[in-house]
């Protein structure tokens, strides 16, 4: 499984987690392997939300091969635009899970849910995401 966090630069486990994730430095991609051990750490460049929308993260992290995200927030139409592509959205509280190594562990340990539509942001600039 290939997993992505909004990362703030440099990335790695040791990153702090993006408050939003389509305004990211980068995305920290960890590499989990059938027991959900980590076999590798890599980071993905964004290109910023300006330069083709909400729907840019969505296409840099399909053509990464990313099975999964980790989020703080997202909006209707990324979160939408996720799912037509099979990657599996999941919520970690940023406040609780503030780094990259901390929302790796959680997932692993079945701790995080899939995010569900209706958690999407509406717009109303009052998300963080």
């Amino acid at each position: 499984m290939r997993v992505a966090i909004p990362s703030n630069a440099p990335g790695g486990l040791d990153a702090k987690r993006s408050e939003h994730f389509g305004h990211c430095d980068l995305f920290t991609v960890v590499n989990l392997d059938g027991n959900n051990g980590i076999t590798g750490v890599e980071m993905v460049e964004n290109s910023g939300h300006e330069a083709g929308g909400c729907l840019v993260p969505v296409k840099i992290l399909q053509d990464a091969k990313v099975d999964a995200i980790v989020v703080g927030g997202m909006g209707a139409r990324p979160m939408m635009g996720f799912s037509e592509v099979g990657i599996t959205v999941y919520y970690a509280d940023p406040n609780r899970i503030p780094d990259v190594g901390l929302a790796v562990e959680n997932l692993t340990a079945g701790n995080l849910p899939v995010m569900r539509s209706d958690q999407a942001c509406s717009g109303s600039g009052n998300c963080h995401h």
